[in-house]
């Protein structure tokens, strides 16, 4: 195992906390992010979403550190620093979501390989979520899962859906699948658009955290995905939520101001789960476990009091 770059200046982290670099079963680089606690009674995987890195939840994985928990987290293939996958450096692509397994099984592996302790639990943001709930459906042997506004669908509206599958669909069978999604940026969002009624945070110092690491690290950056990507997402949304609910406990936060992932799909995938918990927001947006610092407290509070029941 290499060590890999690990920006603690521009985190709140554990002082713990490093990265490595790995290889994937197909050969693809991976940095993944470690957090190690002596004594720790259960090892945390933060699933980060889409143009997430690792540093982005470092402050998560410093509650969860707090509470006596490691914690260990990665950049999924195709964004932070791990390789990305296409020519369009900011471009958000992946071949299929089925590699993104490969990734997971990559973290285990050095969550392994690094001593960490069993039991394991996933935390799961937004894409994070969705490969998350593909990894619970495929078997990972973890206790239980939190999510935080998973991606269970993709927010647009009744008429733009059926667009998007037949123009997603026909940018791959004509060679352009890597072409940018309509309506997402080039670049990251985050160095373009106001905080004011951003849809990710009501906490202005987090969007200026989020906006300083991008600038601090500019290979962090990452923009809008491409429409291979868009077509790949609405084919493994569709099939988790056709799936059997996962037998293991699950507690699920979503703001109720939410306007990135398909909220309905949430609701759904949840009243359907036997042993989970579907705790909204008050006002919050995307990024949940980003909002003001009251709601970060409680909602810290919540998912220390559940993994400690598990």
């Amino acid at each position: 195992m290499t060590n890999a770059p690990y920006h603690a200046d521009i985190c709140e982290g554990p002082s713990s906390g490093y990265a490595l670099w790995r290889k994937a079963s197909d050969g693809v680089r991976l940095r993944i992010g470690l957090w190690p606690l002596d004594g720790a009674k259960a090892t945390i995987l933060i699933y980060t979403g889409r143009t997430e890195y690792i540093e982005k939840y470092a402050h998560v994985a410093a509650d969860l550190h707090a509470a006596g928990y490691a914690v260990a987290s990665l950049d999924w293939r195709g964004q932070g620093l791990s390789d990305r996958l296409v020519e369009e450096q900011y471009r958000g692509h992946v071949g299929t979501f089925a590699d993104y397994q490969k990734d997971v099984a990559l973290l285990l592996e050095t969550v392994g390989d690094a001593g960490m302790p069993a039991p394991l639990a996933i935390l799961g943001h937004s894409m994070g979520g969705c490969i998350g709930l593909r990894s619970l459906i495929d078997g990972l042997p973890v206790k239980g899962a939190l999510f935080s506004a998973p991606m269970w669908g993709i927010l647009m509206s009744p008429a733009l859906r059926p667009a998007a599958w037949v123009l997603s669909r026909a940018a791959d069978m004509l060679g352009v699948g890597t072409t940018l999604a309509p309506g997402t940026n080039g670049r990251s969002f985050i160095l373009s658009d106001p905080f004011q009624d951003n849809t990710l945070t009501r906490d202005l110092d987090m969007w200026n955290l989020m906006e300083t690491q991008i600038k601090s690290v500019p290979a962090l950056e990452l923009g809008g995905p491409s429409l291979h990507w868009l077509k790949e997402a609405l084919i493994e949304c569709n099939a988790i939520m056709s799936a059997p609910v996962p037998k293991i406990p699950s507690l699920t936060f979503l703001g109720d101001n939410e306007r990135i992932v398909d909220a309905g799909a949430v609701h759904q995938k949840m009243a359907a789960w036997n042993n989970g918990t579907l705790q909204m927001v008050p006002n919050a947006e995307h990024e949940v476990l980003m909002d003001i610092p009251a709601t970060r407290k409680k909602l810290t509070a919540q998912a220390v009091a559940f993994l400690d029941a598990l």
